[in-house]
């Protein structure tokens, strides 16, 4: 429950103020229940047709799509499973209720980068139950292996590894992380040597990277993370059973006797998040929240204000999600304070917690992101 104080000017020293409360609807597991837009004074009409007539132009068959996609990268290949796309589909919620939808929002997709919202998500309930005692130590203090070793990836903190800026240097599961979205500029051998940046200096989109993340979390949690985040994020918000999180073919360790597989961040060489667009908005209900659920506590407010705190090398990045704040990234005309996840083919969960809205969107072209949400906004 969100309250507002109300307070009502009576003479130069004295105020009343009324305390009124806000209830935010949390729905209960296979219900939602819905609002008419109407309601709030609000209408998304021009929203939804524009979210169908702009439907992401590539192939349905994910698989072309990737291989099309990252066709530029030395020795890319899809190892994870892929996954036929359905058409557009989408949800926007005020105050946890449905008022606006479209598509199949109870069909499954690949969600791509989306996934890595959903990933360190999981590394807040590591932080949250002390199995990692801050962000700011060195990953090497928990891995023992060698995915740490050296004076470069020796310094990398889990801060770094959330925030896509530690330049970790090496190769994970056939992948090299220098082959990772390489400069178009530069041939193999300049990519294979170049210099390093400083860890926490210089930000890199890398899938690598971020894969290295999810292995590092594995060796802390010692279980395997769909099982962490089925536990503790996915059932308590009551979500469907029909998702899944994929690794490789090749991502799999051994741990305490027995073998996991280490999911990927995403479906760039497929695998990643598979889920509906109704579990996305759930997801999203839950950050809106500032991670409180119907009353329990799930991921501390604390960390949530820290995740979507901007990181020095890129100030539209948090911990893996998407800010709005002043910077390349910036949608000039939608609030500063918005986040969103966002992902490979047009898939966003976007949050505003000031308005109390949640809107999720797939297989939106991705470079219509801003003019979509200009429409959602114009009359709010």
């Amino acid at each position: 429950m969100k309250k507002i104080i109300v307070c009502t000017y009576l003479s130069l020293t004295f105020f009343i103020c009324q305390l009124t409360a806000q209830e935010i609807y949390f729905p209960p597991a296979g219900k939602w229940q819905e609002k008419s837009a109407t309601e709030y004074n609000l209408n998304f009409s021009e929203a939804i047709e524009f979210a169908k007539s702009n439907e992401y132009s590539e192939s349905k068959d994910l698989r072309q799509a990737i291989l099309k996609g990252f066709q530029h990268e030395p020795y890319h290949e899809i190892s994870g499973p892929t996954k036929r796309r359905g058409g557009p589909a989408g949800m926007i919620l005020k105050d946890g209720y449905i008022v606006a939808q479209w598509g199949n929002t109870r069909r499954v997709d690949m969600t791509f980068s989306v996934t890595k919202s959903f990933l360190s998500t999981t590394a807040l309930v590591a932080k949250d139950k002390g199995l990692i005692s801050d962000f700011t130590e060195p990953v090497a203090n928990y891995v023992w292996d060698d995915t740490f070793e050296g004076e470069h990836n020796s310094k990398i903190t889990w801060k770094h590894l959330l925030q896509q800026n530690s330049d970790w240097s090496g190769q994970l599961w056939g992948g090299f992380d220098w082959a990772d979205r390489p400069s178009q500029e530069q041939t193999i051998d300049e990519w294979r040597s170049r210099e390093l940046h400083e860890p926490g200096t210089h930000f890199k989109y890398n899938d690598i990277r971020v894969n290295v993340l999810a292995y590092s979390l594995l060796n802390v949690f010692r279980k395997p993370l769909p099982k962490v985040l089925k536990e503790n994020i996915m059932d308590p918000i009551d979500a469907s059973q029909s998702w899944r999180w994929f690794g490789y073919e090749n991502s799999w360790t051994t741990i305490d006797g027995l073998k996991m597989q280490s999911v990927s961040g995403g479906g760039h060489s497929g695998g990643g998040m598979f889920i509906n667009t109704e579990d996305m908005a759930r997801f999203g209900l839950l950050f809106m929240n500032n991670g409180m659920w119907n009353g329990q506590e799930l991921i501390s407010n604390e960390l949530i204000d820290e995740a979507m705190s901007p990181s020095v090398p890129n100030p539209n990045y948090g911990y893996m999600w998407w800010l709005n704040s002043k910077g390349s990234r910036n949608m000039e005309n939608i609030d500063n304070d918005i986040f969103y996840a966002a992902g490979f083919g047009g898939n966003f969960i976007i949050v505003d917690q000031k308005n109390n809205l949640v809107i999720v969107t797939r297989w939106l072209e991705p470079s219509k992101l801003e003019e979509f949400l200009n429409i959602v906004y114009k009359n709010i």
